[in-house]
């Protein structure tokens, strides 16, 4: 799988989308190119410069359960849309 970072900060979080609720949701894509593309899509609405990092599946599911974190597997056949508001300090 695959996450987003902001490029340099890498060591700050990962990207993550407010929901309906306003809680945030990790995206964690299943091909690198989609992510890529979502990446490109956040930088052209602004966004800073995004970097796409590998992660193992198993580990990231398992984190995000130990710490309640919530998150959500986008596969191919999903389409993404970037938020028009964003905090990405």
């Amino acid at each position: 799988m695959f996450i987003l970072t902001v490029s340099g900060k890498e060591h700050k979080g990962a990207y993550a989308a407010p929901n309906e609720n306003g809680e945030d949701i990790l995206y964690l894509f299943e091909t690198e190119d989609d992510a890529v593309r979502f990446a490109y899509q956040l930088e052209d609405n602004g966004y800073p410069d995004m970097h796409v990092i590998e992660v193992d599946d198993a580990v990231i599911i398992k984190t995000c359960e130990l710490h309640d974190y919530r998150y959500t597997v986008i596969t191919p056949n999903d389409i993404v849309i970037p938020p028009e508001n964003h905090d990405y300090i």
